[in-house]
């Protein structure tokens, strides 16, 4: 993509891979951060079409009492199975896409100095079209998983299948422009976020 005068940097991350932490920084930074997470929440509240669409095609037991998107439920069904995850993203991936092009257009209007499309699934979703550069946040894998075991209080067993159903971290590599390592200290972190976010505004200049 030809860069504008508002790049747009794509930024994903295998789960847990500390991708949220730098979308904080890079906003602490300037950037203006569209995040796919809060999206997808928007997509499917009560009285949405795409929350009509996943009971139409999951069933009511995906709904808490109140209405509301019983994200477990949904989850434990969509990620023990190829066809009913294929069908979850098919109903909400062009519902969120639609968002982060809404928020992209805001943030133009704004005249914010760079924005940042943060997205776990944006290479899977096909969604770097949107993007002048995409920024991979990784670390090892068994950190990975104890971090989301933690974090989300996932068994072993499922942090794994979820990992599992995202892109391999080898094929993320290769598609990045950016490799952001997480293996050690925050501030290594940061100061790798802050190398190309320098880098990235010289270029518009």
């Amino acid at each position: 993509m030809t860069r504008s005068s508002m790049p747009v940097i794509g930024l994903t991350g295998s789960m847990a891979a500390g991708k949220s932490t730098v979308a904080r920084h890079l906003a602490k930074l300037g950037a203006y951060v569209a995040d796919a997470d809060q999206a997808a929440r928007r997509v499917v509240l009560p009285d949405t079409a795409g929350l009509q669409a996943l009971v139409a095609r999951f069933g009511p037991g995906i709904l808490r009492p109140d209405g509301a998107l019983d994200r477990p439920a949904l989850s434990a069904i969509a990620f023990g199975d190829a066809a009913a995850l294929a069908d979850l993203n098919a109903i909400t991936h062009p519902r969120i896409r639609a968002e982060m092009e809404a928020e992209l257009s805001k943030a133009r209007a704004r005249g914010m100095q760079a924005a940042v499309l943060d997205a776990a699934l944006l290479l899977e979703a096909g969604w770097q079209d949107l993007c002048d550069e995409v920024w991979l946040v990784t670390a090892p894998e068994e950190a990975r998983l104890n971090r989301a075991m933690t974090r989300d209080g996932l068994s072993h067993e499922a942090a794994q299948a979820r990992m599992a159903a995202q892109m391999p971290e080898e094929e993320k590599r290769a598609l990045a422009d950016v490799i952001l390592e997480n293996g050690g200290s925050k501030e290594a972190l940061f100061a790798q976020t802050e190398a190309a976010y320098a880098r990235l505004e010289k270029g518009t200049r």
